[in-house]
């Protein structure tokens, strides 16, 4: 079966079976890397350990969201 008769196919379900069709695929294809994931999770535990020790400035989120 093409890729063009599949969505022809899938063009005839209910919307509730399109929703799952599309939801399914879309999620197949956001598959994080897990060699990023890692860089990011070091990196987030770097940032705590130096916010912790004092060796970083800090800015309020109000200060930051709060910009008049």
């Amino acid at each position: 079966m093409s890729s063009l008769e599949v969505i022809d196919e899938a063009l005839q379900l209910p919307p509730q079976e399109r929703f799952l069709i599309v939801d399914t695929l879309l999620k197949s294809l956001d598959k994080p890397d897990e060699a990023v994931e890692t860089l990011w999770e070091e990196e987030a535990k770097k940032r705590l350990q130096y916010y912790k020790e004092g060796k970083t400035d800090t800015i309020h989120f109000e200060e930051i969201f709060n910009e008049d």
